[in-house]
């Protein structure tokens, strides 16, 4: 399936911290600072984009723009909705990521499996690691919302003996390896993908923290979830939770990582199976199985989850343009209307891939207009082609 390293891929990495060809727009995803990195030029998504030529190679075909599933959420064999009927202690849902990771080591379908530890001194500070073993996948559960050097690991590859790989990451990471895979020194590479929107730096992390909950110091971890409301979990167990529309718009509206601002991968489209939340109904996972690797993986587990089919309520597309404006103003509501306006919207605004579609329109939309007032010059290139068709459904501010 893959190449042996060419003479120059067998030369040492440039020093880390080198050298960034995407510059501001870099996501750190990590092929920089590996012997990869004389890829950089066709493998960063910040500097070409290639979803169709990647869905080609990795999933036999490009998605179906007529298909408003595919549209949105990108080839698909099979989509789903998911929860482990036994959930694992500390993970950040029910754990269905840690658990696949876990089943395909002691299966035998991996040698290792790329996933993102933690530093021993800040649980936010993402560590990637080739993981050999249940306990150090277990060890890795947890989102950690920041940009994470994942790739930089494929340094480890040669001479370690790993030959199958399972690799676990974002969309960004997910395209640069898709595009140097075949040079990976591997006999099979399976791609687990998480989708995602609006990573930040540690120090934008800590803003958002500091800005959005009641005691950033103890937050374990967070997400933004599909009842309008971001969901705070703290060290000590308990649960706090801030409706989407109390966030302090004005100082969080420039947090966001450039490249998460110039991003339309929301969905994770080279993966083999994706596991989120955007696409379910509260309190469950959405799967997206794209190729026969996928099924795969998710055969690995499917006997420990209670499923159910997708499903989708609502008509997303007045909050998503009313919600541009709001952005594009810096409005923030006073935590009382906040609240009000949370409850509406998540007792009869979108729900399941409903839901899904209202943030992919609204990242998508965001995403565009910065792309055009910001680099005017590479934004027509840039937006792809079902990001564009997105877009166009809705009125924009002038760029």
């Amino acid at each position: 399936m893959t190449a042996a390293l060419a003479p120059h891929d067998r030369a040492r990495p440039l020093t880390k911290g080198s050298t960034y060809p995407a510059r501001d727009l870099c996501s750190q995803c990590g092929l920089c600072d590996s012997r990869w990195v004389a890829y950089v030029r066709r493998a960063c998504a910040f500097l070409e984009q290639r979803f169709e030529a990647m869905e080609d190679e990795a999933h036999g075909r490009s998605r179906n723009l007529d298909d408003e599933n595919e549209l949105y959420f990108g080839v698909q064999q099979r989509m789903l909705t998911a929860r482990l009927r036994q959930p694992i202690e500390g993970a950040q849902w029910t754990g269905i990521v840690s658990r696949i990771g876990v089943r395909a080591l002691e299966s035998g379908l991996v040698d290792a499996v790329l996933c993102v530890g933690q530093s021993e001194d800040d649980r936010f500070t993402p560590v990637p690691r080739l993981a050999r073993t249940s306990a150090e996948v277990l060890a890795a559960r947890v989102n950690k919302p920041t940009l994470s050097p994942n790739l930089e690991v494929l340094e480890q590859l040669p001479g370690s003996g790993i030959r199958r790989l399972l690799a676990i990451g974002v969309g960004c990471q997910i395209q640069a390896l898709r595009a140097v895979q075949a040079t990976l020194p591997l006999d099979q590479l399976y791609v687990l993908g998480l989708p995602c929107v609006d990573n930040v730096s540690r120090q934008g992390l800590q803003t958002f923290l500091e800005s959005a909950s009641a005691s950033p110091a103890t937050v374990v971890h967070y997400e933004f979830m599909q009842d309008f409301r971001i969901h705070f979990r703290h060290e000590d167990g308990h649960q706090e939770t801030v409706p989407f529309f109390g966030l302090d718009t004005p100082a969080l509206k420039d947090v966001f990582a450039p490249s998460c601002l110039s991003c339309f991968d929301y969905t994770n489209a080279g993966a083999d199976l994706v596991v989120g939340y955007m696409g379910a109904t509260f309190g469950r996972q959405w799967l997206t199985v794209r190729n026969d690797r996928g099924a795969d993986l998710l055969a690995l587990v499917e006997d420990e989850l209670d499923t159910a089919p997708v499903s989708s309520r609502g008509d997303r597309r007045q909050a998503v343009q009313q919600g541009i404006d709001a952005y594009d103003k810096a409005l923030r509501l006073p935590m009382w209307l906040a609240e009000l306006v949370g409850f509406v919207v998540q007792r009869f605004g979108p729900q399941g891939l409903e839901y899904g579609r209202f943030s992919i329109d609204s990242h998508f939309t965001r995403n565009a207009l910065w792309l055009r007032r910001h680099h005017p010059a590479m934004a027509e290139r840039h937006i792809p082609a079902f990001a564009e068709r997105i877009v166009s459904r809705y009125r924009l501010p002038a760029s």
